[in-house]
């Protein structure tokens, strides 16, 4: 699979900063809901989520992978970037990346988010991702 089938260079933002973790999470998703492919609905059940259940989305340091329940506001499976450049901080849990992952169930994603996962686990990569140039995270996903 193409990564940037699943990660598109449109779908890919880099800013210097955000005032919080909800605008940043807001930020991210515009690309997914200007595609149609999830709605405010999402957007809103993932800010829930987070204050419902605390900062169980940060998977490492600086690292988020934002997400709701499957199907809820979401027409198709997608994910979207970005990449602020000073920290934000998340329910105590300081982010730069907020990776927004939409999918439609439990399993068809899963394939797509493991090669995402498979750049960012990369440590070189990882740190060109948090160094915020978006031309080379571009290409990392291309």
């Amino acid at each position: 699979m193409v990564l940037k089938s699943i990660l598109s260079e449109n779908s890919i933002q880099v800013v210097d900063s955000v005032s919080t973790w909800q605008e940043a999470l807001k930020r991210a998703s515009q690309p997914l809901l200007d595609s149609g492919v999830i709605t405010g609905e999402y957007v809103t059940n993932m800010i829930k989520s987070v204050k419902d259940n605390g900062p169980y989305m940060v998977l490492t340091d600086y690292f988020a992978l934002m997400h709701a329940r499957p199907g809820e506001g979401v027409s198709r499976n997608g994910m979207s970037l970005l990449v602020t450049k000073k920290q934000v901080d998340l329910v105590g849990k300081p982010i730069k990346i907020f990776l927004v992952m939409a999918a439609t169930d439990n399993t068809s994603h899963l394939k797509s988010l493991q090669n995402v996962m498979n750049v960012f686990m990369d440590q070189n990569a990882y740190q060109t991702i948090l160094k915020g140039n978006r031309d080379k995270i571009i290409e990392l996903f291309n």
